[in-house]
């Protein structure tokens, strides 16, 4: 088995000989960043209303989102698009699997 500390990060970007930005080359020179806390939310959907209409929804009220049954939620962390997923119940708790990464453009 691979020592985890030997992996090499094929994804990242950047080639210090191109004038690019300096990337790490393995997982230990990520470890640094390793506690950093960051935030994550799965987003289920989107809807817009008035506030009158807010203001109106009472216990058992049902807002309409933007997305039907079976598609896609939006996984960000740092209020930023990453993935894609999908919701499970994990011991009686709702989580998220990823099914799709987000690439990034950087311009």
């Amino acid at each position: 088995m691979n020592d985890p500390h030997n992996l090499q990060l094929d994804e990242m970007d950047g080639d210090p000989a191109s004038g690019g930005e300096a990337r790490p080359q393995n997982a230990k020179d990520l470890e640094a960043v390793y506690d950093i806390p960051v935030q994550i939310s799965a987003v289920l959907g989107r809807a817009t209303m008035q506030v009158s209409q807010l203001l109106k929804l009472g216990r058992g009220a049902v807002v309409e989102l933007d997305r039907k049954v079976g598609e896609a939620i939006d996984i960000y962390v740092n209020n930023r698009l990453v993935a894609r997923g999908e919701v499970v119940v994990v011991d009686e708790r709702l989580g998220v699997t990823m099914t799709e990464i987000v690439k990034a453009d950087r311009a």
